[in-house]
């Protein structure tokens, strides 16, 4: 992935870019400035994991399928085990993703994790279990959607991979087909 954002372009979405960035940076402001400002870890636990949920929710239903144009969900079937379902735009579109949209949100999805991780060895270091069940949380919720839209960018290359040999296979035919019946 590369550091820099890429130059030239502006954000293709920026109202969707500014409430994707909104709640991870909500729920890492409430808990940093939380601990400074409020005694009570009832609230600092309640307010932290709903500004979480509410991250994990606009990055997996709106951001995620607006700004890299993919998507993902897990159902049960009927035996009970767990299916991985992805959705991603055309390859046509998927080609005209601005890239200043989907370099944001690749690296605020992975560098909240990293942080909420920092975080987690900060509670470990000062033996605070309370506020290691609130990291613990958000971190999952952080993972889950690294999780769902990486499994769901690779079977997007599949996808691509699959119908550019399924083209090239038909095109290859065709000439064949073509060559022999001229002679």
């Amino acid at each position: 992935m590369d550091l820099n954002p890429p130059q030239g372009e502006n954000y293709a979405h920026p109202q969707i870019c500014l409430f994707h960035v909104l709640f991870k940076g909500a729920a890492l402001a409430f808990y940093i400035l939380s601990a400074l400002f409020v005694n009570n870890f009832v609230i600092i636990f309640v307010v932290t994991v709903l500004l979480s949920a509410l991250d994990f929710w606009v990055v997996k239903n709106v951001s995620g399928r607006i700004l890299v144009g993919l998507r993902w969900w897990n159902e049960i079937n009927d035996d009970g085990e767990s299916v991985w379902k992805f959705e991603c735009l055309d390859q046509e579109s998927m080609a005209r993703m601005n890239k200043k949209d989907s370099w944001l949100f690749w690296w605020t999805l992975y560098l909240t994790a990293v942080i909420w991780i920092f975080f987690a060895i900060f509670s470990l270091i000062r033996f605070q279990a309370d506020y290691l069940l609130v990291v613990g949380v958000c971190l999952t919720l952080s993972i889950a959607n690294i999780i769902g839209f990486t499994k769901c960018r690779k079977d997007a290359k599949k996808q691509l991979q699959a119908f550019a040999t399924q083209t090239i296979a038909s095109r290859f035919q065709s000439t064949i087909q073509t060559a022999f019946s001229v002679v």
